[in-house]
Parts: C-alpha cells; structure tokens; sequence
C-alpha cells in the first residue's frame, strides 16, 4: 500500500440560519469581505490552519483541513465564535467533504510519454509543452491522478482517504503491469 500526504480538505456545511456578515467582518480581526469582489466572508483561524467562507445564506466551505477531524475542528470553532459574538446557530452543522487532494511519491521516475502511450490517449490528457504532468481520469474511484516524470503525483477528487490511497494503488499496479516501473 502507497503512502500519501493530504495536502488539503475543501469541505461544505450549513449552519441552519442567515448570517450577518457585516456583523461578523465588523467582530473578528481576520475576517475579510469585500462583496463587490466575491458573495462570501473569509474567515481565517489558526489552529488548525484554515480558511472558511461563510455566505449569508448559512452555508460555509472550510478549505486547508489536512484530516476530517482538522475540518470538523475549524468548523466547531468557527461556530463558537459566531455564537460568542451572539450569532445563534440553531443547528450542530453537518460536514460534506467535497474534494480531497492528496500528494505521493512513487519511488520511480517515469517515462511519461511512454506512459502516455501505453495507458492509452483515451484515458489520459499529456501535453508537455502546456503543463509539465500528466493527466489520469480514473473511474473507480472517481478521480484526477497528475503524474510527474520524478514519480510524484497528486490525486485530487477523492472524499475519502481510502479512495485516494486506492487510487494511488491502483496507478502504480497499472504502472508495474505494464512494465513501466518496477
């Protein structure tokens, strides 16, 4: 089994009730809002590192969680600072993980245009000259591998550890059977 880092969690939720995001950007010293520029407030905390927009309907996606727990950490603590600046969420938010990018290193370095070739054009998008990485679209599990000739790869699109771990996997067997990596 691969090893692989997440490098980043982009997670949804709603707290169940509209926001004032005046009231908040006015409360909170690492908030921004500019709504000419962009609907939702940003929200930044610390610990742990993240970001979480917050629009007036309620809803919110929190992105730079490393783990689950990272997310459902920044999102409990931004609810108790909208709740200590007497912002009433009715509701314990529900966590939607809707992107998961993950990096590894496959110990090899790679040929990627013979890759190319071999996994075949239908199933891959290379084109040196405008990006340096290939492109892999897996359909079980539904996501994006980018390959790099050093053997390094980022896995983007899984909501769930296991997927991009079995992702990673299945790159790599595809990439032993077919004689390109030992």
């Amino acid at each position: 089994m691969t090893t692989i880092d997440i490098q980043n969690i982009v997670a949804s939720s709603s707290l169940g009730t509209e926001l004032d995001l005046f009231k908040i950007l006015d409360s909170f010293e690492t908030a921004q809002y500019d709504p000419k520029q962009f609907p939702g407030l940003i929200y930044r905390i610390s610990e742990p590192k993240t970001a979480t927009l917050l629009f007036k309907s309620g809803k919110l996606v929190c992105t730079g969680g490393k783990s689950r727990e990272d997310v459902e950490r920044a999102v409990s603590k931004v609810v108790e600072d909208l709740k200590g600046i007497g912002i009433d969420i009715p509701i314990k938010p529900k966590i939607d993980i809707q992107n998961m990018v993950a990096s590894s290193d496959l110990g090899y370095e790679l040929n990627l245009n013979t890759v190319a070739i071999t996994l075949g054009l239908e199933r891959v998008e290379y084109e040196p000259e405008q990006f340096p990485g290939l492109v892999f679209r897996l359909d079980d599990p539904k996501v994006v591998i980018l390959l790099f000739g050093s053997g390094k790869l980022v896995c983007a699109g899984a909501k769930v550890k296991d997927d991009a771990i079995r992702a990673v996997d299945n790159v790599a067997s595809e990439l032993r059977k077919n004689g390109l990596m030992p």
